[in-house]
């Protein structure tokens, strides 16, 4: 037991070694898109729901 965990972290230490860390400018640049992205398809979600709202009262007579 105590072999495959020496094994387990041997083996994420190896691959830690290989990925490439994004710099602070490409991490702000796609925090800044998954931002924007988000409040623009909640406001699309917010629209919609609106309007479907509406709809539906005015179908319903409520």
């Amino acid at each position: 037991m105590k072999e495959k965990i020496t094994d387990f972290i041997n083996g994420v230490t190896k691959e830690m070694k290989k990925v490439t860390w994004p710099t602070k400018d490409e991490l702000k640049d796609s925090t800044t898109i998954v931002l924007v992205s988000t409040i623009v398809l909640s406001a699309f979600v917010f629209v919609i729901d609106s309007l479907l709202t509406q709809i539906m009262k005015l179908l319903l007579g409520t």
